[in-house]
């Protein structure tokens, strides 16, 4: 049995916004580890979530609204967890401009909901929070953002984010351990842009170059300089299993330890993952050939040029490092894309990409990043 599955077998775990991209692989992967899974969404139409049968999977499946605090504290009493992961969002930048006021109130109201009802559990559960790289205040310098570095964002969800971290934050030392004598340990967790198959979001890059090779189109790119940390779902994933699982083996009386892990924590790429979008999609053309072209400049919405992590804090603290490499993902990612297009059962390959992953994760002796 791996440390994984010594952790989260026959536990209790709770994942908000399971139905989405993240949230579906991050449910499949808790099923192999043998844990109970509660999932708690607004929707159940995603398509990766349906193609995999989660829906009939898992312990425990409801739709519901984040922003709706009755019902996202009831559904939190009904799991027990001892574990939470807090999944549930608005992830756009794009649809974050279209519609702003749902963003923050998504964003960061219902954190706030989720927070609120964690308070209320009279368990131990270590909850992990999910935000993004994008909570920093982005001032497109070349070097990696530490987990201390300010929180900003020019467009309303980079700044939904950065709000999010500021109230997990406030939280964390107003109500939760290890500062307070709560059986609750909440922490946050910061990942860059991930990719990997069953992700068919509008505006992302990977989606959008997916559907152009299914209908036998260029691939439009609006941003083809922007760098960003791209790395595998399962990278960032591992993490967040990873800093639970070390959240749980440590007391309240490793007081200085666990407020480290507790105060924020980057799961991004080795440093050659910092890669162009033009380097991503020629990436991807080279295992699914296909032309493609940059859209002009005019009209297009601000999103930010260079963005990359510092993972130095996961590396000391966790021993944590990304198991594949920006080829290894990308490759990964194209070949879910392709097969699920040829007649592959998306359960089938997605259950064997985990098995692949995690069957190198524990062989795998992390080197500094």
């Amino acid at each position: 049995m791996t440390s994984l599955e010594t952790t989260f077998r026959n536990k209790r775990v709770l994942v908000t916004g399971h139905t989405g991209f993240k949230g579906s692989w991050l449910c499949e992967w808790l099923l192999a580890l043998g844990a109970e899974v509660y999932g708690l969404s607004h929707r159940g139409d995603f398509p990766l979530f349906q193609s995999l049968g989660l829906s009939e999977r898992i312990k425990h499946h409801q739709l519901g609204d984040i922003q709706n605090a009755v019902a996202l504290q009831d559904f939190i009493q009904d799991a027990q967890p001892d574990f939470a992961f807090h999944l549930a969002a608005q992830p756009l930048v794009l649809a974050s401009y279209e519609s702003p006021v749902e963003t923050f109130s998504t964003n960061v109201m219902g954190t706030c909901h989720f927070l609120e009802g964690m308070r209320t559990l009279q368990k131990r559960c270590v909850a992990i929070v999910i935000t993004t790289d994008k909570c920093y205040e982005n001032k497109e310098w070349l070097h990696s953002y530490r987990e201390n570095d300010a929180m900003g964002g020019k467009d309303p969800y980079s700044a939904s984010k950065g709000a999010c971290e500021l109230l997990i934050a406030s939280y964390r030392r107003s109500f939760f351990a290890p500062q307070h004598d709560s059986p609750i340990t909440i922490a946050s967790a910061r990942a860059g842009n991930v990719i990997g198959g069953g992700d068919w979001a509008e505006n992302r890059i990977v989606p959008d170059c997916m559907r152009a090779l299914i209908d036998g189109q260029p691939i439009l790119v609006r941003n083809p300089v922007a760098t960003r940390p791209w790395q595998h779902v399962l990278d960032p994933l591992s993490g967040y299993l990873k800093l639970a699982a070390t959240i749980s083996q440590h007391s309240s009386n490793d007081l200085e330890f666990l407020e480290e892990l507790t105060s924020g924590m980057n799961f991004g790429p080795q440093t050659e993952a910092n890669r162009t979008v033009c380097d991503l999609v020629q990436e991807i053309t080279q295992h699914w050939p296909g032309p493609w072209e940059s859209l002009p400049p005019k009209g297009i919405k601000r999103e930010a040029g260079k963005l990359a992590l510092s993972i130095d804090k996961a590396f000391h603290l966790l021993d944590w490092g990304p198991t594949w490499d920006f080829s290894k993902s990308v490759e990964m990612t194209t070949r879910w894309y392709r097969a699920v297009h040829e007649g592959a059962a998306a359960i089938a390959i997605t259950q064997d990409q985990i098995q692949q992953y995690a069957a190198k994760l524990d062989n795998l002796t992390t080197t500094q990043p």
